[in-house]
């Protein structure tokens, strides 16, 4: 069974609207390389995750990135920046670290992170970083030492004392955002600026457009984005070309790098849907909408968010050479200067 199929919808999104933009190379800052084995809640097939880690998903290897990849954008070359996916609870650390290096090891100018957790030492981090050549750090707010994902801060599932090693060895950090108004919060902001003038060696990535589906966080956030000289941001997911225009427009092009949040949430059917100060995930199986006045089909959730980018490009007049940066440029040119720091 193939992990995912192509319809004539796609296939017409694809060629009328994307095959035009999307550059020959790319580079996806954002994929999870994961088995389902590495998950050992022991009411697991029970769990949320079950819901879109179906069968086809249960071992999320590079050979299943690329195949996705050969059938969504054909033809073009991809390098990626790939991490465990951050079961909640119930992880089984090492092996999905032990997994996503060895997975990676396949393309050279990839690189991966490391999946962490609070507890972890100074020492515990540089021992795995010098052994598997991790590029970074994959903190989630699953993890939060509040026992609080929703009103976390960062510092309270990213310790100072593992910025403090990122900082010293030049890492990355992929920051998954918490707290309702993401980027739009005073006391993410405050932490971020804090952080990132005291660790100014470590390099942030903001995921989701810093956590933010739509314009509002990122525009209060205004000028305040710009100053994080050390920060730049990747799409994955976001879906709304507001929210993707307002962060060019905030930080410029050269820090806004494209993710797929593969696999599998890039390539399930759906749409992340903003309204008012929400947002929410629109799949095919969970809503009650009438759509018989249209075609009622929906595509992968990577097409929508592409669709996003480009409408967010036209509207910005970003160049060929800008798009280019942001699919490809700007993630190799960081992912090899943190490597040859290491």
């Amino acid at each position: 069974m193939a992990a995912i199929e192509l319809n004539d919808l796609d296939r017409r999104i694809w060629d009328e609207e994307l095959a035009g933009f999307v550059p020959q190379r790319v580079f996806d800052v954002h994929t999870h390389i994961y088995r389902w084995e590495f998950y050992t809640a022991p009411d697991k097939e029970q769990s949320s995750y079950r819901q879109f880690v179906s069968k086809p998903f249960e071992e999320a290897s590079w050979r299943l990135l690329d195949e996705c990849d050969h059938l969504l954008m054909p033809d073009r070359q991809v390098s990626r920046l790939a991490f465990p996916f951050p079961f909640a609870e119930h992880c089984d650390f090492a092996a999905s670290n032990q997994f996503v290096a060895e997975q990676v090891a396949v393309d050279s100018p990839s690189g991966s992170l490391m999946l962490v957790r609070p507890e972890m030492t100074a020492g515990d981090i540089v021992a795995a970083v010098r052994k598997y050549c991790f590029l970074g750090l994959k903190p989630y707010r699953f993890y939060s030492q509040t026992g609080d994902a929703v009103n976390c801060r960062l510092t309270d599932f990213l310790p100072e004392h593992q910025i403090e090693v990122a900082h010293e060895l030049g890492l990355l950090i992929m920051m998954h955002l918490s707290r309702a108004d993401a980027i739009g919060d005073d006391q993410n902001l405050a932490d971020l600026h804090r952080l990132t003038a005291s660790y100014p060696n470590a390099k942030w990535i903001l995921a989701h457009c810093a956590r933010s589906y739509s314009a509002w966080p990122i525009e209060r956030a205004g000028k305040r984005l710009s100053e994080l000289s050390n920060v730049w941001f990747d799409t994955s997911s976001v879906c709304e070309a507001d929210a993707i225009e307002a962060l060019i427009r905030s930080v410029g092009p050269d820090r806004v790098m494209y993710g797929s949040d593969d696999v599998p949430v890039g390539v399930l059917r759906g749409k992340y849907i903003a309204f008012g100060y929400g947002w929410a995930y629109l799949s095919p199986t969970n809503h009650q909408l009438n759509l018989t006045h249209c075609d009622s089909r929906m595509t992968f959730t990577r097409y929508e968010q592409l669709r996003a980018m480009r409408q967010a490009a036209l509207r910005r007049g970003l160049s060929n050479e800008q798009i280019r940066a942001m699919f490809f440029d700007t993630a190799a040119d960081l992912v090899a200067t943190t490597r040859s720091a290491l």
